[in-house]
């Protein structure tokens, strides 16, 4: 079993049976494992972002209609399936964060987009792995507030790595 693999599996676990999953009691007793895409060993990337100069902040609209403030940090452009697409990183208290959209939104993967919490790398890099890509808390439970993805990160190419639609 991968790295990857075992990792997967625990989330299925907590998503299953943990009182804190963002699974409804109902869901949980249905439930029989979030769906993923193969491991992409080419979307496993170490880019050199290029930080802004200033850092703007702004309040980044939720699901819920609420707001949370993050810091625009920096951008970094990679290749899919040769194509060349950019996106920005933000910063919050919490650390780094990459919300994006990808092409197959709405039909394979969920329509307000995946996330990921890009790892700092020394130099100005960061590792981003998209087969680490995750559906926020809402798209399982309305319950939930969830940033919604800038328009900026919204990509135009299918990112086929990571987690899909749950139902």
């Amino acid at each position: 079993m991968s790295e990857l693999d075992e990792i997967r599996a625990e989330k299925d676990e907590f998503f299953g049976g943990h009182s804190q999953s963002p699974l409804t009691r109902e869901q949980r007793k249905l439930f029989s494992g979030l769906k993923y895409f193969s491991e992409n060993d080419a979307l496993r990337l170490e880019v050199k972002v290029e930080e802004f100069s200033v850092k703007m902040g702004f309040n980044m609209q939720t699901s819920t209609g609420g707001v949370q403030y993050y810091e625009k940090f920096g951008k970094f452009s990679f290749d899919v399936e040769g194509t060349q697409v950019e996106l920005t990183i933000y910063q919050s208290e919490h650390g780094f964060f990459l919300p994006f959209v990808d092409a197959l939104a709405g039909s394979e993967t969920y329509p307000a987009g995946r996330y990921l919490e890009p790892e700092p790398l020394p130099g100005g890099r960061f590792f981003i792995d998209f087969n680490l890509a995750y559906n926020p808390y809402c798209a399982y439970n309305d319950m939930w507030s969830c940033p919604i993805t800038p328009t900026e990160n919204r990509l135009k190419v299918a990112i086929r790595a990571g987690e899909k639609l749950y139902y």
